[in-house]
């Protein structure tokens, strides 16, 4: 199946500097001990204007149980289901993240091509036309920014985060970024927020695309 990108993708994201000020504002660099001076300095020496990277803050710093409330829709703040306890263990399965505080996503896309495909089948099919499946981080990070990039009926998994279990198996469980219908152990009061679920990796769902990208990169020294 050739790949198709999806109309969100091809939105622009907001400038460099004003995803520093917004992730400033919000409190998220502070709670992952960064300095204001440090998002602003790293987003001007990017290219404050540049409206094709997404800037994310390392999962070292931000994990995603601090992101996800971070999340709105509306005035519902961002959640990880209770039965993910553990989201913060799930860790990359990918080899290009950066180890420093602050980098670039290049090439953002929702993989909505790529609905009612299981993430087994979808990883080989995204390794295959060279992009990487997002960390569940970097997910969070993009909704944080675009918030239309959170549709109804037009989610995304994040299978570039996976936890190995002790035996050295993949845990099943694989997460995804999606919006609350208000049941179960959500709670009423949780309908229509932003929420940090999971799937299980050979099960296939209509409204979940796989979001990926072509590149990570930091600055240079």
């Amino acid at each position: 199946m050739p790949h198709t990108t999806s109309v969100l993708s091809a939105l622009a994201l907001p400038p460099l500097q004003a995803q520093a000020e917004n992730l400033v504002d919000l409190g998220a660099a502070a709670s992952a001990g960064l300095s204001a001076t440090a998002l602003r300095t790293f987003a001007a020496q990017s290219g404050s204007d540049r409206q094709d990277v997404l800037l994310v803050i390392h999962h070292d710093h931000a994990p995603a149980s601090v992101l996800a409330p971070f999340l709105r829709r509306g005035d519902k703040p961002g959640f990880v289901v209770e039965d993910l306890p553990d989201v913060d263990q799930f860790a990359p399965q990918v080899s290009d993240v950066p180890d420093t505080p602050l980098y670039l996503v290049h090439d953002l896309d929702r993989g909505d091509h790529l609905a009612n495909w299981s993430p087994e089948e979808a990883l080989p099919e995204l390794t295959r036309v060279g992009r990487t499946p997002l960390l569940v981080t970097e997910g969070l990070h993009w909704v944080l920014q675009q918030p239309a990039a959170l549709e109804r009926n037009r989610c995304f998994m994040t299978i570039g985060s996976r936890l190995r279990k002790p035996n050295g198996r993949y845990d099943a469980r694989t997460p995804a970024v999606w919006i609350s219908n208000g049941t179960g152990r959500d709670g009423r009061e949780r309908r229509d927020a932003p929420k940090v679920g999971w799937c299980w990796w050979r099960n296939r769902h209509t409204w979940l695309g796989f979001g990926s990208t072509t590149a990570r990169t930091a600055l240079r020294p």
